[in-house]
């Protein structure tokens, strides 16, 4: 079993942390007052945050120095094994003080807390859309810049967020991991179990504001309005 250093991993959540603040320069792309929006010397995207700038950077290193001991996958930032580290040991010294729950990063826990504080700092200086995490606004601002850099392996459909193409992969797969408790059907995204789920509980939680009519999707409520309010 790996034994993860905690003034290390401690001290690789700081540096990670501290991008965010940091003025240093990033291949280039950092404007010399330290302040956004900063762009890819790679393929030119501009970000108006450093962080997501530095993580949009990691889809074109191809590099990946650091290694798990345990199983060997590879990452090409030193604080990504880190946090990949504790997958094996399991450690969770990080306790929410709220509601009790754990984690094995403090970065995860600060994350965590804004579940409860409602807080979110990361805003899109497009159009000003706020989120409480950065990956959250990463992928909220591709949505503007139209980037895709995940691509299917099988058929080469693009994605914006990586997690999506997870769930594509099931068109080719078949596989649906998630079965509804009350029939058995299965789905392959959660998402679509949700919405099947609430075909036998009735619930309609999406209500138009000018005429009160309630729908189970939120895509049927914009069809709704589309068809009879504009």
């Amino acid at each position: 079993m790996v034994t993860v250093d905690c003034e290390e991993r401690d001290r690789a959540e700081a540096e990670q942390s501290s991008l965010v603040l940091s003025s240093q320069k990033v291949d280039g792309s950092l404007d010399p007052d330290g302040i956004g929006p900063f762009s890819c010397s790679t393929c030119g995207t501009s970000f108006s945050d450093l962080s997501a700038l530095n993580f949009h950077q990691q889809t074109h290193q191809d590099e990946k120095p650091y290694s798990c001991q345990t199983c060997l996958k590879s990452f090409g930032r030193r604080d990504s094994l880190l946090r990949h580290m504790i997958t094996h040991t399991g450690e969770r010294r990080y306790s929410c003080q709220i509601c009790g729950d754990r984690f094995g990063l403090n970065s995860h826990l600060l994350r965590h807390m804004r579940t409860h504080t409602g807080e979110k700092p990361f805003s899109c200086q497009v159009c000003l859309k706020s989120f409480s995490q950065s990956n959250s606004l990463t992928d909220h601002m591709r949505t503007h810049t139209g980037e895709k850099p995940y691509s299917c392996k099988e058929c080469g459909k693009r994605f914006v967020q990586r997690g999506a193409v997870n769930v594509h992969m099931r068109t080719h797969t078949g596989e649906k991991p998630y079965s509804c408790s009350m029939c058995g059907k299965g789905f392959s995204a959660s998402t679509s179990l949700l919405h099947h789920i609430r075909t036998h509980t009735g619930e309609k939680p999406f209500s138009c504001k000018q005429c009160g009519k309630r729908f189970s999707q939120n895509s049927n409520l914009m069809s709704h309005k589309r068809s009879s309010h504009m």
